[in-house]
């Protein structure tokens, strides 16, 4: 895929694509050419599976959607589903997306959050949708998602009287789940993409598809799974390797006895 982006910085590695939101002019705000963008990087997600780190430039993940480009919209654009769209297809990539939260994560930004599957958070966050406060709604899933996410009562204090959450606010309701300073910020995500890296990259797809599934998909969908994966050569390989350190520990206890 060409890198002929304008408003992404893409950094690649073998288990993991890092995307920094990067139109720091307006604050890393959301416009239509991100929007296509993120899609390409969907494109390449799906095609070859790997964790998606989300983050910003400049302290600020993202203010938002791009209000000069959202005044223009109309009612015909709204049920295009825009900014749904990509979130939802962020939210449904085959391996985990972890959102990087620095500064100002409002709007489309905090929506585009909340379609990561964690969040963890810098002590500069500050994380809400004033959306009603222009005089529409946050229709890009937090409406639904943040209810999930922090339970009803929460979720209608953010978006219908406007409260916008500081970091331990948002660590206290378990919207993020950590929290460090801006400068260990990648660290600690790169921390959590390794530790889901060292796991069976088909289980955990397997894993986040299935947790997904409506409830009454359950169990049939679980053992469906668990029929791939008990077939699979990684399933026998970790599992060998498994009982090899339990009878080499076990072998040296022994000795040592």
């Amino acid at each position: 895929m060409p890198d002929s982006f304008t408003t992404l910085i893409v950094t690649r590695q073998s288990d993991r694509v890092h995307v920094q939101l990067n139109r720091p002019a307006v604050r890393n705000a959301i416009d239509q050419t991100m929007v296509d963008e993120l899609h390409r990087v969907c494109a390449e997600l799906e095609a070859e599976p790997r964790m998606l780190i989300l983050s910003g430039i400049n302290g600020v993940f993202a203010s938002g959607a791009d209000i000069a480009e959202l005044r223009e919209r109309r009612s015909s654009d709204a049920l295009k589903g825009i900014n749904s769209g990509i979130f939802a297809r962020i939210a449904a990539l085959p391996m985990p997306v972890i959102a990087a939260i620095d500064g100002w994560a409002l709007g489309g930004g905090a929506e585009l959050a909340y379609a990561a599957d964690f969040r963890i958070a810098s002590t500069t966050v500050r994380l809400g949708n004033p959306e009603t406060a222009l005089g529409i709604i946050p229709a890009a899933g937090a409406l639904w998602r943040l209810a999930q996410l922090v339970g009803e009562p929460v979720a209608k204090e953010i978006i219908l009287a406007g409260r916008i959450l500081t970091a331990g606010e948002a660590l206290a309701v378990h919207l993020v789940t950590e929290v460090h300073s801006p400068e260990d910020l990648l660290d600690a995500v790169n921390a959590l993409a390794d530790r889901i890296g060292a796991q069976d990259p088909l289980a955990t797809q397997l894993a986040k598809r299935v947790f997904h599934e409506p409830l009454d998909a359950h169990p049939r969908v679980d053992n469906e799974a668990q029929a791939v994966l008990f077939e699979s050569p990684a399933k026998f390989d970790r599992m060998a390797a498994f009982l090899s350190r339990a009878k080499s520990k076990k072998a040296k206890t022994a000795k040592t006895a």
